[in-house]
């Protein structure tokens, strides 16, 4: 088989063979590295990985593919996404740029437009182009201002039901943390979170006393049995320490959920001495952090005729050092938060990459859109190759790492099941309807 061919063998039991695979992202089998790449032969069975062998050992009376040193990797996980945002750039751009604009765009469009139907064909929008990407699991925050948290919420439980099996989806509820104060407000949304199965989040303030509104977050996170997943510190002041407070406060309410945290951005502006403190109190409590390198980069140290001077983002090597569980992912998609991308993990990857310096080594750089995300998202089964596993894989022409980084891998192949299949990306013109004014 050529590997440019879309057609996998047609049988019940074949074989992938002359595969180069991320060691990282491969349980239970052991070979010789080089740059974090093993070679291997890789048998699948009715649909899931039978065994992962040293290459060329693959059994010789089995339908095979040759991938010729192509790479393999499993399917992605996105951890951090705005689904109910996407794909309203045409209709509400953001002429700034900026953070405010942004806050402004949005917030216009979502009170013009974001009724059921909208929000459902923006999302399923998005989901095709994530699916034929390779992207098995999402987690979407949803604007959660009143009366968005029940039309957007109703909404994602429909979709992610009519998305069972090809992506799982998680959502987690998006507020000002200002509002926690609004005693019938923030009852009724956790009525929705904990109805719908999701989590609480919000946007923390950058000011003020926190420590009342976050120790009401945990109670009654843990009182209703949810988990946790903030925006914190997307901003370059460094003044700003909210997440040193999240830290705190996990800690002091003995809070038992998962508590993930994304941007983080103002941490790398910090003294060393503030950070490293901060740092420390993330891995004593057990945070995740997931960098949103492509937004924050887009977003933060922007000014009218001047080039940025900072790149934005956190300080993901420190954090990981240190033994917190670290992660990178899409963030915004074609909305006023961020005016590009595709839900495409090789693109979040390979642009990663370049801003956060994941580079020499490569050796375990792949881990942060497979594993890492789904290991913090409670799904240790996906994001990794292993026998047992469906054999849910993107393979790659690309054999070395210069070859993978250095093109967008659009021939790439994705399997899901042991089968190849439809890559074809929703044209942007499905979605006129819905720009017109």
């Amino acid at each position: 088989m050529s590997f440019h061919s879309p057609s996998l063998p047609v049988a019940d039991r074949y074989a992938l063979t002359n595969a180069t695979l991320p060691a990282v992202t491969v349980d239970g089998f052991e070979a010789p590295q080089k740059e974090g790449l093993v070679a291997a032969d890789i048998v699948i069975a009715n649909g899931i990985i039978e065994a992962i062998l040293p290459s060329g050992t693959a059994p010789a009376d089995l339908p095979a593919a040759n991938l010729d040193e192509g790479m393999v990797w499993p399917c992605f996980a996105d951890m951090h996404t705005h689904l109910d945002k996407g794909h309203i750039w045409p209709r509400s751009p953001n002429p700034t740029g900026d953070f405010m604009g942004a806050l402004s765009s949005v917030r216009a469009d979502r009170e013009a437009h974001w009724n059921a139907a909208d929000v459902r064909a923006r999302m399923e929008f998005a989901l095709k182009c994530a699916y034929a990407h390779g992207t098995k699991l999402i987690r979407t925050h949803l604007d959660s201002l009143a009366p968005q948290h029940r039309i957007s919420f109703e909404v994602f439980s429909e979709v992610r039901d009519a998305w069972a099996g090809k992506v799982d989806l998680q959502a987690v509820a998006l507020f000002p943390f200002d509002e926690i104060d609004n005693e019938a407000f923030f009852k009724d949304l956790v009525e929705v979170v904990v109805a719908h199965k999701g989590l609480l989040g919000g946007v923390t303030r950058m000011e003020g006393a926190l420590d009342n509104g976050l120790d009401l977050l945990f109670r009654t996170a843990a009182d209703n049995g949810l988990d946790i997943d903030l925006h914190v510190d997307e901003t370059q002041e460094k003044e700003v320490l909210t997440l040193k407070s999240i830290a705190e406060a996990k800690l002091r309410n003995r809070f038992e959920g998962a508590v993930t945290v994304g941007h983080c951005c103002s941490l790398a502006r910090q003294d060393a001495d503030v950070a490293k403190y901060t740092i420390d109190k993330v891995a004593e409590a057990g945070i995740s952090v997931v960098s949103l390198p492509m937004c924050n980069m887009y977003l933060q140290d922007r000014e009218p005729g001047r080039t940025p001077h900072y790149r934005g983002v956190t300080m993901l090597k420190e954090l990981a050092a240190a033994g917190v569980a670290t992660a990178v992912s899409s963030d915004n998609t074609r909305d006023p938060f961020y005016a590009y991308g595709d839900l495409d993990a090789v693109e979040v990857f390979r642009e990663a990459v370049r801003i956060l310096h994941l580079d020499h080594p490569l050796d375990d750089a792949a881990r942060v859109v497979t594993r890492s995300p789904a290991e913090i998202l409670g799904r240790p089964d996906i994001g990794r190759i292993a026998a047992g596993l469906p054999a849910d894989l993107v393979l790659f022409s690309a054999r070395r790492w210069s070859e993978f980084l250095s093109r967008p891998q659009a021939d790439r192949i994705v399997m899901r099941n042991g089968m190849g299949i439809d890559r074809s990306l929703p044209d942007y013109r499905d979605l006129d309807p819905l720009m017109m004014d």
